[in-house]
């Protein structure tokens, strides 16, 4: 390990020279024989200088430990400063920290964390606008509202402002509660376009599965259609052997599980056997004399069968 490199400045003599006294700190600080050799020294000022010595502990390769010496003004006594353990140009350090927004990738969300969202996030965009204010002759005008207010601050212990309320009759928000659709926040077109190439690039058009597909997921039945202006270009497949199955998919997508890529047969059936036991057929049991002989009668032959 190379000294350490020094100031401009020169180091003070006295505090240059009280090696011992900063090895006898450290070793004070440290676990016993984890302080090895003297490496180095840096003025830190005006008879304040920091000695190196190297540390054999484990899990610290190229760290030093820093011991701070310094005299007062025509002192000649060196007093210690501080101790301390510091990484050195080898050593090895931990990763530079990321702020967990940065660190978090898909799937790192489990049971029972929370994931907050930031009041700036550019995905969002507030779920309903306009006005809010009643018309100037309504019941809960600004003149009737800083009147109930008075009456209302008399009986209740929290200010009226802090306490729920329902949307005002009539205004854009009681609207929008009423239809179902009051949320405080909704994607904005940033967030459609990225959720939309993330879907894309999962399960879109270019992917090796659905290069070789026979036809799209847009003729499939097994497609679900969602609602929405992602509607237009993605579905949810609802076929459990596709590796798609319960994902959100591009339209353009496809596999080998489409409903009409190929239609399995049905297997073929033989015919019944046909048995007739109505009739005997005759089985003549040695050949005719000649070609003009008669063949016996299926009696015959049966009589002859027997006294054979």
């Amino acid at each position: 390990m190379s000294a350490a490199t020094t100031r401009s400045r020169t180091p003070d003599r006295l505090c240059a020279e009280a090696v011992d006294l900063a090895r006898a700190a450290a070793e004070e600080a440290a676990a016993p024989g984890v302080v090895g050799e003297h490496v180095g020294l840096l003025s830190e000022g005006d008879r304040v200088v920091t000695h190196y010595f190297e540390c054999k502990e484990l899990g610290y390769r190229g760290w030093r430990w820093a011991a701070t010496v310094a005299r007062a003004s025509r002192a000649k006594i060196v007093t210690l400063d501080e101790v301390v353990l510091l990484p050195g140009p080898d050593a090895v350090l931990a990763p530079e920290w990321v702020p967990w927004s940065e660190r978090l990738r898909p799937g790192d969300l489990g049971p029972g964390d929370l994931l907050p969202t930031d009041a700036e996030d550019l995905r969002l965009e507030p779920g309903y606008s306009g006005e809010d204010e009643p018309a100037p002759n309504a019941p809960v005008s600004q003149e009737m509202a800083e009147l109930v207010e008075a009456e209302d601050a008399e009986v209740t212990a929290a200010p009226p402002a802090a306490l729920p309320a329902a949307p005002a009759r009539g205004s854009i928000s009681a609207v929008a509660e009423e239809l179902g659709l009051r949320r405080a926040r909704v994607l904005s077109r940033y967030g459609l376009h990225t959720a939309a190439d993330r879907w894309e690039e999962s399960f879109g058009a270019k992917t090796p599965m659905a290069q070789a597909a026979p036809a799209t997921c847009v003729s499939c039945g097994f497609l679900t259609p969602i609602g929405g202006s992602l509607g237009q270009a993605f579905g949810v497949c609802a076929n459990e052997f596709s590796p798609a199955d319960g994902r959100v998919v591009s339209l353009a997508y496809g596999c080998g599980g489409h409903s009409e890529a190929a239609v399995m047969p049905k297997p073929p059936q033989p015919p019944a056997p046909v048995i007739d036991e109505t009739r005997v057929d005759p089985f003549p049991l040695r050949p005719a004399a000649d070609s003009g002989s008669v063949p016996p009668a299926p009696d015959e032959a049966t009589a002859e069968l027997g006294h054979a």
